[in-house]
């Protein structure tokens, strides 16, 4: 059966793929930030397995793995976490910007390096989950922007890269979801939030799921999800 490992399973857009899949039988690897957090999945997601990596300090990423027992292959390295800090450019500090950068995107940057071996072994299938503000950027948004930019970046050169060895790469887009980061944005912009207004996470579950099952004669690189109200 295939093997996932998911970033960013504990709530949100994560949370539903990492059900969707576990319900269809899939085996599932989960990464946490801590032993705390591993436990928290296990619990959430019965059954899967997990492995601790702490995205805010990509540095520290190859270390950890190398303490722990890693997959043999993966049919799919799904990169749904992310961070969110709005401010303007004049404000915005250096932390800011790590903090930000760190997430989303230097630690998928490192940890498709990491894992791309076993990748290729199943000739699998690398999605990022980026955003709106990875197609353009509006005031307030530039950190945050400016690391799903890169992300984009990051995707597109490594599909061009790893085509060769079949390893397919889907960019999903989704626009304002009813996600816990959702509910930190509207408090950042001090606006009252009504989930209803937004995209269920489990629609954008529906599209990556729909990517990964796709014949492989066949390859979703970027989908755009807005919301549909």
């Amino acid at each position: 059966m295939p093997t996932h490992l998911i970033t960013g399973a504990g709530s949100g857009i994560g949370e539903a793929v990492a059900r969707r899949l576990r319900e269809r039988g899939d085996d599932l690897v989960l990464l946490a930030r801590n032993a705390g957090r591993a436990k928290e999945l296990a619990a959430l997601h019965p059954g899967a397995r997990t492995l601790v990596g702490d995205l805010d300090n990509p540095d520290r990423l190859s270390w950890a793995f190398g303490q722990q027992t890693m997959p043999d292959r993966l049919d799919s390295l799904l990169h749904v976490a992310g961070v969110v800090e709005l401010g303007r450019i004049g404000e915005l500090t250096p932390k800011a910007w790590h903090f930000q950068l760190n997430a989303n995107l230097i630690a998928p940057a490192e940890l498709t390096r990491l894992l791309l071996p076993q990748v290729r072994v199943a000739q699998g299938h690398v999605v990022f989950v980026n955003s709106g503000a990875g197609l353009a950027a509006h005031a307030e948004w530039a950190a945050y922007a400016a690391s799903k930019h890169g992300l984009k970046a990051l995707a597109d050169s490594l599909r061009h890269e790893e085509h060769g060895s079949g390893v397919r790469v889907t960019t999903v887009y989704p626009g304002r979801t009813a996600s816990p980061m959702q509910v930190k944005v509207h408090q950042q912009e001090g606006k009252e939030y009504d989930a209803s207004r937004w995209i269920d996470p489990e629609s954008v579950a529906t599209t990556i799921v729909m990517a990964l099952d796709l014949p492989r004669d066949a390859e979703v690189n970027d989908l755009t999800v807005r919301p549909g109200r």
